[in-house]
């Protein structure tokens, strides 16, 4: 504990972080420093922990979770520190003596990375019931000197049109009130909410803070595979972000605390770049090279992360939810000798009527569409060295589903008494044993009578704001149902360690690392358009690792040369998948689409200890230009799509290798025309020309050289 003048300090962190939790003579606790190295202006006294109770409310009327009235009467207790493995841990304790409630505020962060989990644990010891209407995961005030000056980068997503980024200055969602003039903060803010369960099919909850003029970042993401919320806001003294799950006026949840209960926030992160530079990068990019890093700390140990795996899927833009033995075997053929390691089944194999979409959730294979059983289809995908796997819906089960009457009403999501329907589809509750019993049974015997090591598990229905059953609100009951899914899952890589498990949910409605920290990639979209694809894939390693951000490559026999190889690379910066009618491509596709597969299994092991960065910034959804770079400590990789007709220039700034003489070569296609390359070495820009018209993409590798290497 240190002191400065009446204020007294806690200091915590490691090499990479510094936190300093100030005191307030009063006993406020708010953050005073979250960085990696030069602290930077004084931020606001943001309360540590903000909780709206429905008998407190806030201090002063607004819209914000921002001092709320049991957040600024909450005073230090007192702090514990841990050590858990590779971990930091920091305890905080608050009290508020008014109601008798208590704040456990948890910051953890791993040895060398410069960012910290938050979560939040209240405790009703006071003698009369606590009906809370919100707490935050995360709440500190952001180090600039006004938020004049500061940029807000958000995204929002949907169905086909995923992770669309943008970077705004933060006066365009917020008027410069002149608050010092009127000595009181302000009432608005800037909060973007996520509803029901597609955590991100609206909007992202990955977001960012930036102060432009001193290369000082926040970027965060909220941790739930269900409703949250974020926002940031202006006091007096500057600007503040809080971070929290679900709500009472944003998602009908709220939760009744009884004397001696206890309610704990869903996790949220926080990764941070100083005004200082650390390496190369500040700013955005420094940012999320840190929560990159945090991300590889935070997921589950798997064998997948180090293989890697090529997958093949036969369901985009190929198949389409219709496959049979017939259709299958010569993709099961092609995509091994395109150098597949895993072989997908898409939707469909349990269907004998081709009706299946509200009959599913037996998830038997067919009988029709495998005369001789699917197990000839899977022996098969065995024999040729890949994987085999399945597509699961395993939350959902069809109103004419036979499991529909099997299972009891209490299985599933209800209001009033009524269970509850989404596009012909009812909903599991996950609390249920029953529920639990019937997937457990289903993943069991799929993988030890069928030996199936993959699954893809998609999720196509959002059943709203939860369920009423046996919970203090739809929200809450919500909220442990997602705690459930998180459990089950598990509960399945515990029986099943080698067993891979595909985040989908129509696309990508449910990217968020409640799920990722467990599951090992993450379908990036369901977009069909090979043109409109990049962007997607390009703002992915945003939001998601890119060892588990899998965008698809589906090339085409009608396609030509570099349309091919177009689609090829949008899937190369990533997790490879691919697709496409594989048998039916000239020869010269087929060893296009091999080289392509050789390529990625060359550079993949980097890939996944790279660091992303953008040189042409985040990208536009209608950018004739789109680049991601991936980079390590002695290649950065740099993909580039042209979506212009016309033979085209661009210049990509590469700072990180300024005033080094670099090899610039081509990854991928190396049977169609290089493109013309200058590397200026004051600069570090790589200045490249598509000779070619139309769209046109390449993967590059740019290696510096030793300044003692011969020219």
């Amino acid at each position: 504990m240190n002191s400065r003048h009446t204020e007294t300090s806690l200091v915590w962190g490691h090499s990479a972080l510094r936190v300093v939790i100030a005191i307030s003579p009063e006993g406020v606790v708010s953050i005073r420093e979250l960085g990696a190295g030069d602290p930077g202006p004084r931020p606001p006294a943001q309360p540590l922990v903000e909780v709206l109770l429905a008998g407190q409310g806030r201090a002063r009327a607004s819209h914000r979770f921002s001092d709320t009235a049991v957040g600024r009467r909450f005073t230090y207790v007192g702090a514990e520190q841990v050590r858990d493995g590779q971990w930091h841990e920091l305890r905080v304790t608050l009290r508020d003596e008014q109601t008798g409630l208590e704040a456990h505020a948890h910051l953890r962060s791993a040895e060398g990375v410069p960012a910290v989990r938050s979560w939040t644990t209240i405790a009703n010891r006071g003698t009369a019931e606590a009906v809370v209407l919100g707490v935050t995961s995360f709440a500190a005030g952001f180090p600039a000197g006004s938020a004049g000056g500061l940029q807000v980068v958000r995204a929002d997503s949907e169905w086909l049109g995923e992770s669309r980024w943008r970077v705004r200055p933060l006066r365009e969602e917020m008027a410069d009130l002149n608050l010092p003039l009127h000595g009181q903060d302000g009432r608005g803010r800037l909060a973007v909410t996520s509803t029901g369960t597609w955590s991100t099919g609206q909007h992202l909850p990955t977001a960012a803070l930036l102060d432009p003029g001193s290369g000082r970042a926040w970027l965060w993401q909220v941790e739930h595979n269900g409703p949250w919320r974020w926002e940031v806001g202006e006091r007096r003294d500057g600007a503040y972000v809080a971070l929290l799950g679900p709500t009472d006026i944003d998602h009908q949840w709220h939760t009744v605390l009884a004397p001696g209960e206890s309610f704990t926030t869903v996790p949220a992160s926080v990764a941070v770049s100083s005004g200082l530079p650390r390496g190369v990068f500040s700013g955005l990019q420094g940012a999320a090279a840190a929560l990159t890093a945090h991300r590889r700390a935070l997921v589950r140990p798997h064998t997948d992360r180090a293989r890697l795996p090529v997958v093949f899927n036969d369901y985009m833009n190929t198949l389409m939810g219709d496959p049979t033995t017939a259709k299958l075997i010569p993709l099961i053929d092609a995509a091994a000798e395109a150098g597949a390691e895993v072989f997908c089944i898409d939707a469909g194999w349990y269907d004998d009527d081709g009706d299946w979409w509200d009959s599913v959730g037996e998830w038997q294979p067919s009988q029709t569409r495998f005369p001789r059983g699917i197990e000839e289809v899977l022996s098969r995908v065995r024999e040729r060295g890949m994987v085999p796997g399945l597509w699961l819906e395993p939350e959902v089960i069809g109103v004419r589903s036979p499991m529909a009457d099997k299972l009891p009403a209490e299985a599933f999501l209800q209001r009033g008494g009524t269970r509850i329907v989404e596009h012909g589809r009812y909903h599991l509750d996950l609390r249920h044993p029953a529920a639990v019993a019937h997937l457990d049974e289903v993943v069991d015997r799929l993988v030890e009578q069928l030996g199936v090591g993959y699954f893809k598990l998609d999720y196509n229905i959002d059943p709203g704001a939860g369920t009423d059953v046996d919970a203090a609100s739809p929200g809450a009951g919500l909220l442990a149902c997602n705690r459930a899914h998180l459990a089950w899952l598990e509960a399945v890589l515990d029986r099943h360690p080698d067993l891979i498990l595909e985040n989908c949910a129509s696309g990508a409605m449910r990217m968020d690392y409640a799920l990722l920290s467990r599951m090992q990639l993450q379908s990036t979209s369901d977009q069909q358009d090979p043109l409109l694809y990049p962007p997607i894939a390009v703002a992915a390693p945003l939001s998601v690792l890119p060892e588990q951000s899998a965008s698809w490559a589906y090339p085409q026999p009608d396609m030509d040369d570099e349309r091919v190889a177009y689609s090829l690379c949008t899937g190369m910066l990533g997790r490879l998948y691919l697709s496409g009618h594989l048998p039916t491509m000239t020869g010269a596709q087929r060893e296009a689409v091999r080289a392509a597969v050789a390529a990625y299994r060359d550079i993949r092991t980097d890939l996944a200890a790279a660091v992303p960065v953008w040189p042409l910034g985040l990208p536009g959804w209608a950018d004739p230009w789109l680049s991601l770079g991936l980079t390590t400590p002695d290649h950065t990789y740099v993909g580039v799509w042209c979506r212009a007709d016309e033979r085209a220039t661009a210049s990509l700034p590469l700072p990180h290798l300024a005033g080094r003489r670099v090899d610039v070569e081509v990854v991928y296609p190396r049977h169609l025309p290089a493109w013309d390359g200058e590397w200026d070495q004051e600069t570090g820009r790589l200045v490249l020309t598509k000779p070619v018209s139309g769209p046109s993409a390449r993967i590059f590798r740019v290696s510096p050289v030793s300044s003692s290497s011969p020219d």
